[in-house]
C-alpha cells in the first residue's frame, strides 16, 4: 500500500482532471461550419479530455441522451427543440476557444446561437459613461446574451464610450486590441428593435450618425441568405450548389426520412414525379399516408394532413422549403422562415382592408416583403397613393417617407409585417419597435430573421383536438389518436370547423390521401367505393342525446354523406355548444330546463333561511357582516364620467390626485381623459386646452370646477345641474354663449366639418397632433402640409364660409392652411395660394385661432384677423 502512495504522490497534472473531463459533445455540421473547422475543432476538445459522440448515421439525428454539449454555429438543426428541453446547453464554437483560453469552462449561455440573444459572443466594457447609462446598458447586454468587463483585454469585442480620448479606449488603440469601440447609441437602438444592426455608423472616432445629416444618402443592404425563401410559390426546381449537372443531383438530406407531398400543392404529374425521384435517389422514400410520413409538404393551413402532421410534431412545409432543402441539401426548420412554412388561403383577419406599399427595400429583400404582404391577405402596391394605408420601410429617406407623413400613411418599418404574420394577429402600431428607425441605418440588413410562432397558429389552425379523423384507418394510427377517435367530443369538431372551416369535397380527398400507403393514387369510383367500404365501423355515440332519449340507436352506416352531414349539424350546434360551455363555467352553474322562476328563487331562499335559522341563529349577524363587505367591494357602473380640464387642485400631488379619485369613484363619478366616453366636462372657465375644444364636440354637460371640490368636501355626489359653469366674461370675449355651443354640438353630431380637407404645417406651436385631434373629432380631416406636389387635388371646401352667421363672402370654396408666422412656415404660403387657386378654390391661411373658435363655438365665425399675410410674418 505504501508502494503504491508513493507512486502516485508525484504528478500534479495526474491530480487536475482535463479540462472538459465531463463533456459529452456533438458537433453540428453546417454550411458556415466547415468539415476542416469541425476536425479541428473536435481534436482541441478531445486533447483536453472530451469525449467526441457522433450524429446518427442512419438519420443524422442526435443521440441526446449521450451528449452533455451540443456544439453549432445556428439552431437551425432538427434536435434543437428537444436539447432545449432536455437542458443540454448548444454552444457556438467560440465556447472551446474561450474556456481553453480561461482554463474554466465558459458560461453557455454567453455563448448560445439562439437568435433572441442577439448580444451573445459580446464582451462589453464601458468607459467614460454615467452611472445610470452604464448600468443600463450592461443589463440589456447581460439579459441579451453579453458579457462585461471591467479591463479592457483582448477578449473585449466591444468598448462603449462618448469620446476616445480616455484611458480605456487609448489602451485599446495602443494595444492594436481587435475591437470597436461605439457610442452607447448603439446598444439603445439594437435594444429598441430587438435585434443587433451594424454597428458601423455607430463608431469612434467619427460616427456615421454625428457627421452626417439625417437626409443624407443611406446605402443599400443586401440579404443574400433570403434566396429561395422570398416567395410561398416558387417558380422553378433548382439545382443544388456542387451538383456536376443540372439533371444529376446529390442529395443526403432526406435520407431514411419518408415524404409525403399533399394534393394542395397543385402540380403537374412530370414535376411530382421528379421530386419523388429525387428523394428516393437521396435514400429516403414517398408516402401517401401522413400518419407514416416524416415530412408532410402542403400549400394551405385548411388542410386535414397539415393538422394531423403538426399535432403530431411532424415537420410541415411548404414547396419552397422543400426547394431549399434540395438546393442546400442541409435540413433547415420550415418555421425559421415565414414563407417556407404553408399559408393561409384566406389570409390574415383583418389585413385584406390593408394596402400597403414598400421603400428603402431592395433585391431579395423588398420580393419577399412584396410575397410576405400578400400572403398575409393584404392589398401590395408598387406606387403609393393617398389610399394607402401602410408604408413598409427600412428608413426615412426617399419620397414615399415625405408623401406618407404629408398624406397621414402609417410608417413602419418591416417588424410589424413580419411579427403580425408570424404570431398570426395584427400587431399594434403603437408599439415603439414598428415605428422606430436607427439614423444611418438600413433595417434590409435584419429583414427574414423572425421566424413562425408556432404556439401561436397551433391556437389559430391546429388546436386540440382537431387532428382528429373519424375515417381514418386504425392500424395507421397513433394509439393516442385512436383514443381520442373513440371518445371525441362534438365540441372539439365544431371547434377545429370553426378555425379553419373546409368542404367535404376537400376533406375527402384528404382523406384518401391520408389512408394510402405509398405514392398518392388516382381517385376514381371504384376506389372510392372499395375505400369506403373497407372502413366501416361502429360510430361512436355521442355526448349529447334527445330530450326524453335515455339510450341512443347507433347508425347502421358509415357512409361518408351521413358523416358529412353529422359533422354539419354539429357545425350549426357550435354557438349553442359554446354558450353551454361558457354557462356550466360560470358561478352557480347552469340549470337544466332552464333558469327558475322568481317564485322559486324566493321560495328557496326562504327555505333556505329558515333552516339557517333553525340550525343556528348565531350565524345571522356573519351572514349580515360578509354581505355588507361584498357590497362594499363590488362598485357599480359609475352614474357619472367627468373630464377635467384647467385643474389645478391636483399639479404636482399625485398621491392626492390618487386618493380622491377613488373618494370620487366611490360616489359614482369617474374621471376619465377620454371626451368621446365623458357625460360632463368641469372646468374653472372656457379654456382653449385640448381637452376641453374636443369634448365640446360630444355636447357633455359642463359644470364649473367647484362641483369637484363641494363633493369632495361633503363626501357625496352632488346635483350636477346646480353647478353649470358660468363664463360671461369668455362668452363676450370668444363671441358665443356656451349653452348655445352645446346646443350646436348636438345638431352637428361631429359633422361640423364633414367632408373638408384643413392642412397644417409641419412646425406649427402646439403641435401637428393637436389640431388633427381638434379637426377629426368634428368629422374633418387634418393633413401635414409640406409643399409637395399633389398633395391637394383631392381637397374639398366650401359651406363653411357659407352659414348665415357669416360675415365672410358666401359659398365660397374655401381651403385652409392652419400656420404660425415663422419665416420657414410662411416660405409654404407662396406654393400654397398657387396650388389651391390653380384648382379654382380660394387658399385661406389662418391663425389657430380659427380653428380653435370654431371648435368651441361649433359653428363657422369668420372674423377679422384670422388670416395670415406676409405682414405678420415674424421678422
Amino acid at each position: 500500500m505504501a508502494t503504491d502512495v508513493v507512486h502516485a504522490e508525484p504528478g500534479p497534472p495526474a491530480s487536475d482532471p482535463p479540462l472538459f473531463a465531463q463533456v459529452q459533445f456533438c458537433i453540428v455540421p453546417n454550411q458556415a461550419l466547415k468539415a476542416e473547422f469541425a476536425d479541428k475543432l473536435a481534436k482541441s476538445l478531445e486533447d483536453n479530455g472530451a469525449i467526441q459522440r457522433r450524429l446518427n448515421f442512419n438519420d443524422g439525428r442526435i443521440r441526446l441522451d449521450e451528449v452533455t454539449h451540443i456544439i453549432s454555429v445556428t439552431t437551425d438543426f432538427p434536435d434543437y427543440d428537444a436539447a432545449v428541453s432536455a437542458l443540454i446547453p448548444v454552444v457556438k464554437p467560440d465556447w472551446v476557444e474561450s474556456s481553453i483560453t480561461k482554463r474554466r469552462l465558459a458560461n453557455p449561455r454567453q455563448y448560445s446561437p439562439d437568435p433572441k440573444l442577439f448580444f451573445s459572443g459580446l464582451v462589453v466594457c464601458c468607459a467614460d459613461l454615467p452611472d445610470g447609462d452604464k448600468d443600463a446598458i450592461l443589463g440589456g447586454v447581460l439579459a441579451m446574451g453579453g458579457l462585461h468587463s471591467g479591463a479592457v483585454t483582448r477578449m473585449v469585442t466591444h468598448v462603449v464610450a462618448l469620446t476616445i480620448d480616455n484611458d480605456k479606449c487609448k489602451t485599446a488603440i495602443s494595444k492594436g486590441l481587435k475591437c470597436n469601440i461605439v457610442l452607447p447609441h448603439w446598444f439603445d437602438d439594437c435594444l429598441k428593435l430587438g435585434k443587433r444592426i451594424d454597428e458601423g455608423p455607430y463608431l469612434l472616432p467619427e460616427p456615421e450618425i454625428l457627421r452626417k445629416r439625417p437626409e443624407d444618402h443611406i446605402p443599400e443592404a443586401s440579404r443574400p441568405d433570403l434566396q429561395g425563401a422570398s416567395s410561398a410559390r416558387p417558380s422553378r426546381l433548382p439545382t443544388p450548389a456542387g451538383s456536376p449537372s443540372p439533371n444529376r443531383r446529390d442529395l443526403h438530406v432526406f435520407q431514411n426520412k419518408k415524404v409525403m407531398l399533399s394534393t394542395d400543392l397543385e402540380i403537374g404529374s412530370h414535376l411530382r414525379g421528379t421530386l419523388e425521384d429525387l428523394v428516393t435517389s437521396s435514400g429516403g422514400s414517398v408516402t401517401g399516408s401522413v400518419y407514416k410520413a416524416d415530412i408532410f409538404v402542403c400549400q394551405y393551413r385548411e388542410n386535414r394532413g397539415f393538422r394531423i402532421a403538426s399535432r403530431a410534431a411532424k415537420d410541415v412545409g411548404n414547396l419552397s422549403w422543400l426547394y431549399h432543402l434540395i438546393t442546400h441539401n442541409t435540413w433547415t426548420s420550415p418555421l425559421r422562415r415565414l414563407l417556407h412554412y404553408p399559408i393561409a388561403r384566406q389570409g390574415l383577419p383583418g389585413f385584406k382592408d390593408f394596402r400597403i406599399s414598400l421603400s428603402n427595400y431592395n433585391g431579395e429583400a423588398r420580393v419577399y416583403l412584396e410575397n410576405l404582404a400578400k400572403a398575409a391577405g393584404g392589398d401590395f402596391t408598387k406606387t403609393m397613393k393617398q389610399d394607402n394605408t401602410h408604408l413598409i420601410t427600412a428608413h426615412l429617406v426617399s419620397e414615399k417617407c415625405d408623401a406618407a407623413k404629408e398624406w397621414n400613411i402609417n410608417m413602419v418599418n418591416h417588424l410589424w409585417l413580419e411579427e403580425s404574420y408570424a404570431k398570426w394577429q395584427i400587431q399594434t402600431l403603437a408599439n415603439p419597435r414598428y415605428t422606430h428607425f436607427p439614423p444611418r441605418t438600413n433595417l434590409g440588413e435584419v429583414v427574414g430573421q423572425t421566424q413562425i410562432d408556432k404556439q401561436a397558429v397551433e391556437r389559430f389552425f391546429f388546436p386540440k383536438g382537431s387532428d382528429i379523423d373519424p375515417a381514418a384507418e386504425d392500424d395507421h394510427m397513433p394509439h393516442s389518436m385512436q383514443q381520442k377517435d373513440q371518445n371525441f367530443a362534438p365540441a372539439r369538431i365544431s371547434n377545429s370547423s370553426a378555425v379553419q372551416p373546409s368542404s367535404s369535397a376537400r376533406d375527402a380527398e384528404s382523406n384518401l390521401a391520408i389512408r394510402s400507403d405509398g405514392p398518392t393514387p388516382k381517385v376514381t369510383k371504384e376506389t372510392r367505393r372499395h375505400s369506403e367500404g373497407a372502413y366501416l365501423r361502429t360510430p361512436a355515440s355521442s355526448r349529447f342525446t334527445a330530450e326524453g332519449k335515455e339510450n341512443e340507436t347507433p347508425s347502421t352506416t358509415g357512409s361518408r354523406g351521413a358523416k358529412d352531414r353529422a359533422v354539419a349539424k354539429l357545425h350549426d350546434l357550435a354557438p349553442d355548444i359554446a354558450l353551454y360551455e361558457k354557462e356550466r363555467k360560470r358561478v352557480g352553474g347552469v340549470m337544466y330546463g332552464g333558469r327558475r322562476t322568481s317564485e322559486e328563487k324566493g321560495q328557496e331562499a326562504n327555505r333556505k333561511r329558515s333552516i339557517s335559522v333553525d340550525h343556528d341563529r348565531g350565524t345571522e349577524g356573519s351572514e349580515q357582516a360578509r354581505e355588507s363587505k361584498r357590497t362594499k367591494k363590488t362598485k357599480g357602473p359609475p352614474s357619472m364620467r367627468l373630464m377635467l380640464s384647467g385643474y389645478k387642485r391636483w399639479v404636482a400631488q399625485p398621491r392626492r390626485e390618487h386618493d380622491e379619485r377613488g373618494r370620487l369613484r366611490d360616489l359614482g363619478i369617474m374621471i376619465t381623459q377620454d371626451p368621446a366616453s365623458c357625460t360632463h366636462l368641469a372646468a374653472p372657465n372656457i379654456v382653449r386646452t385640448q381637452k376641453f375644444v374636443t369634448a365640446i364636440a360630444y355636447a357633455p354637460a359642463i359644470l364649473s370646477a367647484d362641483y369637484v371640490e363641494q363633493c369632495l368636501a361633503k363626501n357625496e355626489k352632488l346635483p350636477p345641474e346646480d353647478f353649470p359653469l358660468k363664463d360671461i366674461e369668455g362668452e363676450k370675449r370668444l363671441g358665443f354663449k356656451l349653452s348655445d355651443a352645446i346646443k350646436r354640438a348636438k345638431a352637428n353630431k361631429h359633422q361640423l366639418l364633414q367632408d373638408f380637407t384643413v392642412y397644417c404645417t409641419e412646425n406649427i406651436r402646439g403641435g401637428f397632433d393637436t389640431y388633427k385631434s381638434i379637426v377629426e373629432v368634428n368629422g374633418g380631416k387634418c393633413m401635414l402640409y409640406r409643399a409637395r406636389a399633389g398633395s391637394i387635388t383631392s381637397a374639398r371646401g366650401g359651406g363653411l364660409d357659407g352659414s348665415s352667421e357669416d360675415t365672410g363672402p358666401a359659398k365660397e370654396e374655401c381651403v385652409y392652411l392652419m400656420s404660425g408666422t415663422t419665416s420657414d412656415e410662411a416660405r409654404l404660403w407662396p406654393k400654397f395660394r398657387q396650388v389651391v387657386q390653380g384648382i379654382g378654390k380660394v387658399p385661406r391661411i389662418v391663425r389657430t385661432d380659427w380653428i380653435l373658435d370654431l371648435a368651441l363655438s361649433q359653428q363657422s365665425h369668420w372674423r377679422a384677423g384670422l388670416e395670415l399675410t406676409e405682414k405678420d410674418v415674424d421678422s
